[in-house]
């Protein structure tokens, strides 16, 4: 908005300008001569380092650490002591970057996810299980089809009467001799050990 201002202003002039992009010509003044921002006045009931570095060492302390500020604060006010409000202790905290869980905590690696690449046919296969319906209401086949990646051929396919691990294994036992496969790329419900 401001660019075309800038751009229509010295061609048409300030009101011209304002009322066709639709805006006000205070605003456009403003805009022109910014504020200076002040530095905030720190309050007077401000805690100061000392005081600061004191909440903290209370809120890192052993018997604090894994609690929090909110429940520290209703702690100490049990026993008579204020030190600061729970938004202060937050503050005091995010200061220090310790925000998060302040236990120390087992990160995980990142896993990368494993990623099988056919650069020609016959290097990697996939199976899969699907159902057909059959010739009555309720029945179904399992239709067991293995794939090549490479070239998305049907390499084998098998037509079963149920789902079973042993179909499949020998299914698969039955192509991988013809073709001495070694990496199969599975997306089957059913694991079929190996």
């Amino acid at each position: 908005m401001t660019a075309a201002l800038n751009h229509l202003v010295p061609i048409v002039g300030v009101a011209p300008a304002c009322s066709a992009l639709g805006v006000n010509r205070a605003t456009y003044y403003r805009w022109r001569r910014p504020t200076p921002q002040r530095p905030r006045p720190r309050p007077q009931r401000a805690l100061d380092d000392s005081e600061r570095r004191h909440v903290l060492e209370v809120l890192d302390s052993e018997r604090f650490a894994e609690k929090t500020p909110r429940e520290v604060y209703a702690e100490l006010l049990d026993e008579n002591v204020y030190l600061c409000s729970v938004r202060t202790m937050y503050r005091i905290l995010a200061d220090h970057g310790q925000v998060r869980d302040r236990r120390n905590q087992r990160r995980h690696p990142a896993y990368v996810k494993p990623e099988l690449v056919a650069r020609a046919p016959n290097q990697v296969w996939s199976w899969d299980i699907t159902k057909l319906p059959g010739p009555r209401r309720g029945t179904y086949f399992s239709l067991y089809v293995v794939l090549d990646i490479y070239s998305r051929y049907v390499v084998g396919w098998k037509l079963a009467h149920h789902e079973s691990p042993r179909i499949g294994q020998s299914l698969l036992d039955r192509f991988a001799e013809h073709a001495e496969m070694s990496h199969f790329a599975s997306r089957a419900a059913v694991q079929f050990p190996v």
